[in-house]
């Protein structure tokens, strides 16, 4: 199975890596010239993935109809961007495997359903998990949920994907796997305002705490399942994100809560943090289901500048108190 990437970031480029090993030739798509003139000219990515010597497999274009001779495509876009991306692709009839997260902002879909819109033929599997893109480009071990409603085609892109240290656990919940992954960016900024007003490690543990309760929450009222929140598409996820500057999103939140504006913070920013756009759509799909999310509802007046650090932070610790696991 000859594999396909479309999107030359960081993540995509760290996947690139892992499904070149072995000289298996893998195709990445990059939207940067630059980007492809420098994966094929020194095997590398100094714009987004600095450090890590690239496999000599991998072959980058800009050229997306080149995709056409890939058995299978890793969709590796931001959000926001998948849908006009998948658009430009003459042939998504094959296999897409989605590897971005969040929600799309105008339609308050989530991206399985997006791809399946825009490419009804399409077989669609979601890979999410506990993955800074670096740590995988380099070979240090992780593990992934790799979610289809097909089992034989989730195993057949699990053997054709996986390595000794990228291990991957299948699963049939798309859902789960997708909610995870888009509520844990928003987290993750809330985390890093903690961090950057100086609240300390008991805050951020006790935040962790009762957003994995709201994230769960909503998975449920969306359709996902209880383990898959649970596992490494969920939890784990969040446990890492929500715990490292390297971490897009939490460092996002380390400057709010220093006392910069979201806004100016994301002018200067080359690689997206998606939790920014996740907030608003999570909140307000939270609000129509009845889903009680006030760390979420808190990132996203944030984010939007309608409140302060001290606003929000008074707010949440002033909420009544309740049974836990409600």
């Amino acid at each position: 199975m000859k594999l396909g990437v479309i999107g030359g970031g960081a993540w995509g480029t760290a996947l690139a890596q892992v499904a070149a090993a072995g000289e298996r030739e893998t195709l990445l798509w990059a939207f940067e010239r630059d980007v492809v003139d420098a994966i094929n000219g020194g095997h590398e990515n100094p714009a987004f993935l600095p450090g890590v010597p690239l496999s000599p497999s991998i072959r980058a274009t800009s050229d997306l109809d080149e995709l056409k001779r890939c058995d299978s495509l890793l969709v590796v876009t931001p959000a926001q961007h998948m849908r006009a991306v998948l658009e430009s692709v003459a042939d998504c009839d094959k296999p897409l495997v989605l590897c971005a997260k969040g929600i799309e902002e105008k339609s308050g879909e989530l991206l399985h359903r997006v791809a399946k819109e825009v490419c009804p033929k399409a077989a669609i599997a979601v890979l999410s998990g506990p993955t800074f893109a670096h740590e995988v480009a380099k070979g240090l071990p992780t593990a992934v949920t790799l979610a289809a409603e097909d089992p034989a085609l989730a195993e057949r892109l699990r053997d054709r994907i996986k390595q000794p240290t990228f291990r991957i656990y299948v699963s049939d919940d798309l859902a789960g796997a997708e909610i995870g992954g888009a509520v844990k960016n928003v987290l993750a900024i809330a985390c890093g305002v903690v961090e950057g007003k100086g609240l300390g490690q008991n805050a951020r543990a006790a935040l962790i705490g009762r957003g994995f309760a709201e994230m769960t929450r909503f998975g449920l009222a969306f359709g996902a399942r209880r383990e898959t929140l649970a596992g490494l598409s969920g939890l784990g996820d969040l446990v890492l994100t929500c715990s490292s500057t390297s971490s897009r999103n939490y460092s996002l939140g380390v400057g709010i809560g220093e006392g910069r504006s979201a806004a100016e913070l994301m002018a200067n920013r080359k690689t997206v943090a998606e939790g920014a756009f996740t907030a608003p759509v999570l909140a307000r799909l939270a609000k129509e289901k009845g889903v009680d999310m006030p760390i979420v509802e808190a990132v996203d007046a944030l984010i939007a500048g309608r409140a302060g650090v001290d606003d929000v932070l008074g707010a949440l610790l002033t909420r009544p108190p309740r049974a836990e696991g409600v």
